[in-house]
């Protein structure tokens, strides 16, 4: 095995983690897939007119489409879907049209029904005459008006919303080349660990399972069902080693490991990736939390994230190895770099002041309705590994939220952000890494 290990100064670092993880692998090839299984993916090539929009010389207005001047004798009926009108307008006629329908070679404008007026004329007999005053071209689209045949619409890279599904249909798509989505397979570990209802004594419910999917799908993944294993490390060596989508290995380009990436007794990653000869390429990020994170290549070319089994500690080694290696996968842009001023408190704002002049169970700083925390207090930077500190925008920049202990993601879900605090930091603006947002 080969790759960027822990050293002396406890692991890679974390802006060196990253940028490994963001090139462990290229984009994946592209598939042309038909329109509904189309959403949520990235162009993968430009997106041209197969067809001019209109297609042809249409009505704006339901109306009459007229040639010359008035007063207009009516000569036919064009609805849209309908015949065409056979022979071209002369002056002094009209056909019928409504909106959409192809107007006839001759016409000059369409005369909606609402400016109309109907005359009434002995020479006329029995057939219908309208007059009125029109502008020529008026009310008509004409062919390639609103989108040439030809023309690049969308470049490769757009995300294909509904708006770019209708638009691509209207231009004559039936499929659309995009980037497939890699697809996440994911493996939580450990005999401690609860599905479902409340955990019993020596029992923890699993917050990391719930936590990914959501994750995946903003950095431009797909998450499988989480398989739940056992502690030890055959189990898990028989996750790892199937071939995906054959035999019962988990499917996929990345496997995510949860709960398995330290270095304590029921810890086995390590020992089963060196059994499976993987090449390990991250070996612990000098990070905290989160410290105990790995990026492998399995033999089969998948990619392996190990995450810690404390819930925050997992979620900030996902934002390090996981989503710049999804992104890499699915032709997703890297989300631009982002600082702002990390304000703490100090003096009288500290938790430990503000509880000496109010009492200890008065509650401190509102941070949304009905529920309440306290301020984190100051930030303390270590000496040689980066902080993730969970931080929320404020008029002068971000401000810490608290509750970011490495077991507990309150804090994150409070958070709109996560600040790099770097080693050594004395103050100053801090890097800002962003959170998956909600829908919408």
């Amino acid at each position: 095995m080969s790759g960027h290990r822990a050293g002396a100064a406890g692991g890679l670092s974390w802006e060196s983690a990253r940028r490994v993880a963001a090139s462990a692998a290229g984009p994946l090839p592209v598939a042309e897939v038909p329109l509904r299984l189309a959403y949520g993916h990235r162009l993968a090539r430009p997106l041209h007119a197969l067809v001019p929009v209109p297609g042809a010389d249409v009505a704006a207005m339901d109306g009459y489409a007229v040639a010359g001047d008035p007063p207009w004798r009516v000569v036919g009926l064009v609805l849209a879907g309908g015949a065409v009108f056979g022979a071209a307008l002369v002056p002094g006629t009209a056909v019928e049209i409504a909106t959409g329908a192809p107007v006839p070679e001759g016409a000059e404008a369409v005369l909606p029904y609402e400016a109309a007026v109907r005359v009434i004329s002995p020479a006329a007999g029995r057939a219908k005459v309208v007059s009125g005053v029109i502008e020529p071209g008026r009310h008509i689209r004409r062919r390639g008006e609103d989108c040439p045949q030809g023309a690049v619409v969308l470049t490769a890279g757009s995300v294909v919303t509904p708006a770019v599904l209708g638009l691509a249909a209207g231009l004559g798509h039936d499929t659309l080349p995009v980037r497939a989505r890699p697809v996440v397979s994911v493996l939580v570990t450990g005999d401690e660990v609860v599905t479902r209802g409340l955990p019993g004594p020596g029992r923890v419910r699993d917050a990391i399972g719930p936590m990914l999917p959501g994750l995946v799908e903003w950095a431009g993944g797909r998450a499988e069902e989480p398989l739940w294993l056992p502690d030890g490390a055959s189990a898990l060596a028989a996750a790892l080693s199937g071939v995906s989508g054959t035999d019962g290995g988990p499917p996929g380009e990345v496997v995510v490991v949860c709960g398995a990436s330290s270095k304590g007794p029921a810890d086995h990653l390590r020992e089963v990736l060196a059994g499976l000869g993987a090449e390990i390429l991250v070996d612990g990020v000098a990070v905290r939390p989160g410290h105990p994170q790995l990026l492998a290549r399995l033999p089969d070319g998948r990619l392996a994230v190990g995450l810690p089994g404390n819930p925050y500690a997992a979620l900030v080694a996902a934002l390090t190895l996981l989503v710049p290696a999804l992104r890499a996968l699915s032709g997703e842009p890297e989300i631009p770099g982002e600082s702002a001023a990390l304000v703490v408190p100090t003096g009288s704002d500290t938790p430990a002041a503000t509880a000496a002049s109010h009492g200890p169970d008065v509650p401190v700083v509102t941070v949304a309705p009905e529920v309440t925390a306290a301020p984190a207090g100051s930030v303390r930077p270590h000496a040689t590994d980066t902080r993730m500190v969970a931080v929320r925008r404020c008029a002068q920049g971000v401000t810490p939220v608290g509750h970011d202990r490495p077991g507990s993601l309150w804090g994150a879900a409070l958070a709109d952000a996560l600040a790099v605090v770097p080693p050594g930091w004395e103050g100053g603006p801090v890097e800002l890494v962003a959170l998956p947002a909600q829908r919408g």
